[in-house]
């Protein structure tokens, strides 16, 4: 028995509305995306945000320097700085991965193997490389190498990476988009935070740690900078901190990162508009960020690796607060997405 015309119609209909909608949402929720490369008048991550924020309320443009030198094509470029140690093998596969990447101007070693020469005449042999690669050869293994104003920056967005971590392309983009929008801050991948003891007493935590007084929420205090953007002047900036704390980086072979993320709280509570303090950095929620400790053929592991790692870096969080006299990191819970949803999430991951 055939249906009457009217029924099948009816159905043709039910089924037409739920596609329509799913179709208006999808474009909507693409609307919010900002672009991974270049900016257009309109689209940005502050739209996605619902943040207004004026030329003031910049910090990396006052007093430690203008973009005097850099010209309009390297604004919108940005630089590699990776530290390694022991990981040739691992490196050259970083090196020929990141020159794809979009808008990278020059990706700088800082080549820690004292008395090692440098695989650049290797690299040069299978040219043509689009991104040029300049070596730093160290005369000292200290943590605090990479945190050097090299004058081969030659832009004002600086991407830091650890010799082990391998960022995708899409990801590297879009943080860069983000970062275009939050110069003043680190915009980067690994989240961690200080938790207060009733000693007062701080201890370093993980980002997946849950906050007791939000119920579930979690919240950040820092930035890791072994997977992130900064502006270059940062550089300037750890490098006229006071000696103790290059001291305390030298001592432990650990926490320049933690002491760059102080650094950066503190110009932001001098200089930043208005009383409220800003937080050292924003988390951008990585797709895919792998670590290839495992394929480096020396077997060299990180220092995170060591058991004392959690307690040096609790202990540099003390340390710090002592030399600079109060703990000027302060909270975040915002996680921006590629998908256009800042959102708050666990992050789990390593140091």
């Amino acid at each position: 028995m055939r249906s009457p015309r009217c029924f099948s119609g009816l159905r043709r209909a039910h089924l037409l509305w739920p596609i329509l909608l799913l179709l208006l949402v999808g474009a909507a929720l693409t609307a919010l995306l900002p672009p991974a490369e270049e900016d257009h008048a309109g689209i940005d991550v502050v739209g996605v945000l619902s943040r207004t924020r004026s030329q003031r309320d910049h910090p990396a443009r006052g007093p430690l320097g203008g973009g005097g030198g850099v010209t309009e094509d390297e604004q919108q470029r940005f630089t590699i700085v990776i530290q390694t140690y022991n990981r040739t093998d691992v490196l050259l596969k970083l090196l020929n991965h990141y020159q794809a990447v979009p808008r990278l101007h020059r990706i700088v070693i800082v080549w820690n193997n004292i008395g090692t020469r440098t695989p650049l005449e290797l690299w040069n042999s299978l040219q043509p490389h689009p991104v040029p690669v300049i070596f730093k050869e160290q005369t000292s293994n200290l943590m605090r190498n990479r945190l050097q104003p090299f004058p081969e920056i030659g832009t004002d967005a600086v991407l830091m990476l650890d010799d082990d971590t391998l960022v995708s392309v899409p990801d590297i983009s879009f943080a860069f988009s983000v970062w275009k929008q939050f110069s003043d801050q680190i915009v980067g991948f690994v989240p961690r935070k200080h938790v207060s003891t009733p000693g007062g007493v701080y201890s370093y935590g993980s980002f997946e740690l849950q906050d007791p007084e939000t119920s579930g929420g979690d919240k950040y205090s820092m930035v890791l900078i072994g997977a992130a953007f900064f502006h270059r002047r940062y550089l300037q900036l750890f490098r006229d901190q006071p000696r103790a704390v290059h001291a305390l980086v030298d001592e432990t072979q650990n926490c320049d990162d933690i002491a760059v993320n102080f650094a950066v709280a503190l110009y932001l509570r001098e200089h930043s508009a208005g009383s409220v303090a800003k937080p050292s950095g924003v988390f951008v929620k990585p797709v895919d960020l792998r670590n290839l400790e495992k394929d480096a053929s020396s077997g060299y592991q990180g220092m995170w690796h060591r058991p004392e790692h959690l307690l040096q870096r609790s202990y540099c969080l003390n340390r710090l607060a002592q030399i600079y006299g109060f703990m000027p990191l302060c909270f975040s819970n915002l996680m921006v997405s590629q998908f256009g949803f800042p959102s708050y999430a666990n992050h789990k991951g390593r140091a």
